[in-house]
């Protein structure tokens, strides 16, 4: 059995997952995830909250896209890496940064974690995602009724492949725009994949 994936094929995969969760289009996801996969979350904060297991592309897609595209909008996910890597065990793990605005209170959310991703083939089709593992380290909510720092801070970033020295970058200029902006510090430096 060949078990390599090729990179285009990977960022192919990792871009219609964020197609999906970004732009709220939940039937996107039968497209990247197989039948059957699995969604876990390990999460380290009190300030978000997820199912802790997740089965089928379905209910994925109900649970990371029409679920979480009734509590927040304007969602920009960044993965924080130049290139996915695949390992032999067709494992994948990254960083990510997550932007958006809650709608409940229209506050702008930042966040970031760590996915594992692991690829398989599903019988009759190519490559999909056979699980994902999403931690999330931290996940704040900074007031912002009129999406100043929201607009802001997500021009300043590159998308959705953002290398950690465009993180850093981006960040910096963002937060040397104003004295309110210091909520960003502690995401200058990406989530460590283990």
């Amino acid at each position: 059995m060949n078990t390599s994936l090729s990179s285009s094929s990977v960022r192919s995969l990792l871009e219609c997952y964020l197609r999906a969760k970004d732009l709220n289009q939940p039937e996107l996801i039968s497209e990247c995830f197989s039948s059957d996969a699995e969604l876990t979350f390990s999460i380290a904060t009190d300030d978000i909250d997820f199912p802790r297991r997740v089965i089928g592309a379905p209910a994925i897609a109900k649970t990371l896209v029409a679920d979480f595209g009734e509590r927040f909008d304007r969602c920009r996910t960044y993965y924080v890496c130049a290139e996915p890597q695949v390992d032999e065990g067709r494992v994948c793990s990254m960083p990510w940064l997550v932007v958006m605005r809650q709608r409940e209170n229209e506050s702008l959310r930042i966040g970031k974690g760590v996915y594992r991703w692991r690829f398989g083939n599903e019988t009759g089709h190519a490559d999909r995602i056979v699980q994902l593992h999403i931690h999330i380290e931290r996940m704040d909510a900074v007031s912002d009724p009129q999406a100043g720092k929201l607009n802001a801070l997500q021009a300043s970033l590159l998308y959705p492949w953002l290398p950690p020295a465009a993180l850093r970058d981006g960040l910096a200029s963002f937060i040397a725009t104003s004295s309110d902006t210091e909520f960003a510090l502690p995401f200058q430096q990406p989530a460590a994949v283990d």
